[in-house]
């Protein structure tokens, strides 16, 4: 009952034909598709997209028996610049506009902040940003509308204009549409500082009930508007998170996730970050046992 992918662009810059042959080695349910960050040999300034070149992508991967799960094009949707802003905004919706010929429904995107590089901002964190989000989501999911496609929100703690679960579900019911949806990343949601325990006390390493029960709280507030998951690990590092290890190299969860996953998302596609090359074949490999596993 799972679908586990990749990232194309963990493997490598690269031609589409070379690309799709190196990723279907490891013989992934799906990926996701940046185009910008994973080929070299296919244009990707605005105006580029059209739907034979939308066409070319998805077969070139469809040959190989992998689907595109999310189309990435990652802006800041709260741009302090409003020139740079619009600039991305118009690059969003022409992905939504043919990403369908890809064979693909979700453009993704995570949400923001007020330094132009993404980067933590505490200005991020005030209702005017939030605002300014929500002016730049409807509008996008006004044009995924349209075309038939979905927005894919990915939310980012301390970082990003969607910080928090209830950042994330109060997006979701200022913006009601089935076209607005969200690709789910756990560790990314993991507070900065550490997760509290019950008693409130924050452990070097998160207990299974505490991480558990962190996800069901996700399940609980939007399961029904996840997409896609994406798949990493972390740990706490005195006091500071790492939230960039690839997956099964530190101390999360991951069979009580797919566990949840299974139960509530079952098929949904399950996306690896920072994967390792090397290792991602048996990391792809144990992630199958496991999710076979009761």
């Amino acid at each position: 009952m799972m679908r586990f992918g990749l990232r194309a662009h963990d493997f490598g810059k690269l031609p589409l034909t070379v690309l799709a042959d190196t990723l279907s080695a490891y013989e992934p349910a799906s990926i996701q598709l940046a185009l910008a960050k994973a080929l070299s040999d296919t244009p990707s300034f605005p105006g580029a997209l059209s739907p034979g070149y939308a066409r070319r992508l998805g077969e070139a991967f469809a040959r190989k028996h992998i689907d595109i799960a999310i189309l990435g094009c990652y802006i800041n949707p709260i741009h302090p610049d409003p020139e740079a802003r619009e600039v991305g905004l118009k690059r969003f919706e022409e992905h939504l506009r043919f990403v369908r010929d890809m064979g693909c429904a979700v453009v993704g995107t995570e949400t923001g902040s007020c330094n132009a590089d993404c980067s933590y901002h505490p200005d991020t964190d005030s209702p005017a940003a939030f605002d300014s989000l929500i002016d730049s989501l409807e509008r996008l999911v006004r044009t995924a509308e349209r075309f038939g496609a979905i927005v894919g929100i990915e939310a980012v703690a301390h970082q990003h204009t969607l910080s928090s679960i209830p950042k994330l579900v109060e997006a979701l019911r200022r913006i009601d549409s089935p076209n607005l949806q969200v690709i789910y990343d756990p560790v990314n949601l993991l507070p900065p500082e550490g997760l509290p325990e019950a008693d409130g006390t924050i452990l070097a390493v998160p207990s299974i009930t505490t991480q558990r029960n962190f996800f069901r709280q996700a399940f609980d507030q939007f399961g029904d508007r996840i997409v896609a998951v994406h798949l990493k690990d972390f740990r706490y590092d005195h006091g500071r998170k790492l939230g960039d290890l690839s997956t099964l190299t530190g101390n999360l969860d991951t069979q009580g996730l797919l566990n949840m996953l299974a139960q509530h998302k079952p098929f949904v596609d399950i996306l690896l970050e920072n994967s390792d090359p090397y290792s991602a074949r048996a990391t792809l490999a144990t992630l199958r046992g496991m999710s076979d596993a009761p």
